[in-house]
Parts: structure tokens; C-alpha cells; sequence
């Protein structure tokens, strides 16, 4: 079992910054992937990056890449995503994910959500 708590969203103008945290807890994430999704309303939710815990490496989405960053501090077994150049199109709820590494980009391979934060952009 792995918990999983965000924090940090909140209103900001647009091309403003936030950093969001994923607090986990439970087992080890040896082995394991952080990810990103956000969903805003009436849409699916979208892959925005993940992490490797292990190794430390990423990806993003395209909508994302060169303005968010995925980074972690394994001693807090913590999780950050970095938001910068904010769009009000980035406005949605964020919630992060743990998984096997091979979930990847898809939220239906991850094992554990958590509760999501709130991320409204304003223009």
C-alpha cells in the first residue's frame, strides 16, 4: 500500500509559478514511477510527466515540456512538480500517481492516486 498527499495548488495569474508536493507514504518506491496527470472540467485526464524514483530521470508532455519540472527529495519521500509559465489552460485538478515503471504515460497502469489539488490560472 502506498498513500499518496498533494499539496500547494492554489490561484495564480497566468505566467505566474507554483509547486505542487506529493507527500508518499507506505512501501518503498524502489522500482516504482511518480507520475503527473491533471483533468480540468468536462475533459479526460491528461498525462503531465513522471519521475523514475530510482533513477531519477523524466518526461513530460509536450504541453508542459520546458515550463514544468518533475524533481524529488527521497529522504521526505517527496515528490515536486515545478510549475512555471503558467497558462489559464493549465487550470485543473492535479493529482499524482505511483506505479510500475512500465505505466508510463498511461493512468490506467498506475496503482495509487492520491486525494488531487486544485490549479486554476487566471488570465
Amino acid at each position: 500500500q502506498v498513500q499518496l498527499v498533494e499539496s500547494g495548488g492554489g490561484l495564480v495569474q497566468a505566467g505566474g509559478s507554483l509547486r505542487l508536493s506529493c507527500a508518499a507514504s507506505g512501501r518503498t518506491l524502489s522500482g516504482r514511477i511518480l507520475g503527473w496527470f491533471r483533468q480540468a472540467p468536462g475533459k479526460e485526464r491528461e498525462f503531465v510527466g513522471f519521475l523514475s524514483w530510482s533513477g531519477g530521470w523524466t518526461r513530460y508532455a509536450d504541453s508542459v515540456k520546458g515550463r514544468f519540472t518533475i524533481s524529488s527529495d527521497n529522504a521526505k519521500n517527496t515528490v515536486y512538480l515545478q510549475m512555471s509559465s503558467l497558462k489559464p489552460e493549465d487550470t485543473a485538478v492535479y493529482s499524482c500517481a505511483e506505479g510500475p515503471a512500465y505505466a508510463g504515460t498511461s493512468y490506467r497502469y498506475y496503482d495509487y492516486w492520491g486525494q488531487g489539488t486544485q490549479v486554476t490560472v487566471s488570465s
